[in-house]
């Protein structure tokens, strides 16, 4: 009966909504790495345009007063970030991977060297002055139990991200820009001859993924706490860029791949409290990581070894 009490707290309703918080950064990153692997770009440094966000948002909000300018400077500090891995990559054709990582281990850097020079300390700077971003309350929901520990209190950019993510489905799958974006990452050579300007497109890709990049950031120094942490990221870019993987960059499936990783944490959270090691919960995202890669690269190989077959089956036929 012990058990049964222990799983009954571990997997109530407050884990949905738990899973759901723990997903929205990652959900974030994913979509950031998913408008760029469209156009054929892997963006890896996902996770510096991160970090870089997070602490603008927390700098602005905590000097003007306004988690929006917060969220907006953050942004825009994103997008400057992507714009120098685009220039690097399609304009000087380095190595994007190569890139991508140089970007992370600067951002890690210069967060914490302004941490130190800006706010005059170190690891963490949290402050009443910080506004976070405001929650949402909705009063129709307060007298069903149900319906309002699931959806009443949410941060309003975990609201954004469902209606982003059904945006960003619409516009790659319906839109002649999304259809213009695919040309580009599948068949940039016909792209061309079809009259699309392709560097265009991948320049178009990258500033839009560094926006969402830097309001991923926001989301995670302002929405799901109120302070910025050295590395508070923690790896959440990488395994947007997984997620990414195993949804085939489609939105949708992205954000299914990113739930993976916030039920993983959220339980490994909840275990902790019962005894289990401290190392097993903290392994408990890599893990993950892992297998959603592996899952990931299983049927896209699936895939290709089905393509093949089928052209082998219809040229003997």
């Amino acid at each position: 009966m012990g058990l049964m009490e222990n799983l009954g707290k571990i997997f109530n309703v407050s884990l949905i909504y738990a899973t759901f918080r723990a997903s929205t950064p990652i959900i974030y990153a994913a979509l950031c790495a998913a408008i760029t692997q469209q156009a054929n770009i892997l963006n890896i440094g996902t996770e510096g345009i991160m970090l870089v966000g997070a602490f603008t948002a927390v700098a602005v909000s905590y000097t003007t007063g306004s988690w929006f300018l917060g969220v907006i400077v953050a942004m825009l500090a994103g997008a400057a970030i992507a714009m120098i891995m685009a220039v690097g990559h399609i304009k000087y054709n380095s190595e994007i991977c190569a890139i991508g990582m140089g970007i992370n281990l600067f951002a890690i850097a210069i967060t914490k060297f302004l941490l130190n020079t800006l706010f005059h300390t170190n690891g963490t700077f949290s402050d009443p002055k910080i506004i976070p971003i405001p929650r949402v309350q909705l009063p129709f929901l307060e007298n069903i139990p149900f319906l309002n520990q699931l959806f009443n209190n949410w941060c309003f950019t975990e609201w954004f991200v469902i209606l982003f993510i059904i945006i960003l489905q619409f516009l790659f799958y319906k839109t002649v820009w999304g259809l213009r974006l695919r040309a580009v990452g599948q068949f940039p050579m016909a792209a061309e001859t079809a009259g699309i300007r392709v560097n265009a497109v991948k320049y178009q890709a990258m500033l839009i993924s560094g926006l969402i990049g830097g309001l991923a950031g926001a989301h995670l120094s302002l929405g799901y706490s109120a302070q910025f942490v050295e590395n508070m990221t923690n790896s959440r870019g990488f395994m947007g860029v997984a997620a990414m993987y195993f949804g085939g960059a489609n939105p949708v499936l992205t954000a299914v791949g990113c739930l993976l990783f916030g039920f993983s944490d959220s339980v490994g959270a909840r275990l902790q409290a019962y005894g289990f090691p401290a190392q097993f919960v903290l392994m408990m995202p890599y893990l993950v990581t892992v297998l959603v890669l592996a899952i990931s690269m299983a049927i896209k190989l699936g895939a290709e070894r089905k393509r093949e077959s089928s052209l082998v089956t219809g040229d003997t036929h």
